[in-house]
């Protein structure tokens, strides 16, 4: 699985790459904190994957990384993504190293 970190990410979004970040948490943690990623809930991924790019970079996250990790394995093995990174800690590692206004949760 390709993994990207939070310093890349904030180094993409600060350089204004073309890339789309989805969001696999619930909505309350979503409407808790959030880095402005489309709210995709991990539940929703199979039924709502023709929203996920399969034209571009696309990072997949969540709170530490692991149900992005889950999404992510979903989408490579039954819908064909070859261009899917996961967000290496979550938004949990993006408040710590890069934005302190996260919510830790």
């Amino acid at each position: 699985m390709k993994e990207i970190t939070v310093q890349d990410l904030k180094a993409m979004k600060d350089a204004g790459e073309d890339f789309q970040l989805v969001d696999v948490r619930e909505n309350h943690e979503y409407e808790l904190t959030n880095i402005d990623g489309e709210l995709i809930p991990l539940g929703e991924v199979a039924a709502r994957a023709d929203e996920i790019s399969k034209d571009k970079k696309v990072i997949v996250m969540c709170r530490s990384g692991k149900r992005s990790a889950t999404a992510i394995e979903y989408l490579e093995d039954n819908e064909g993504y070859d261009n899917l990174y996961n967000l290496v800690g979550g938004i949990l590692a993006y408040g710590r190293e890069i934005d302190d206004s996260i919510v830790q949760y």
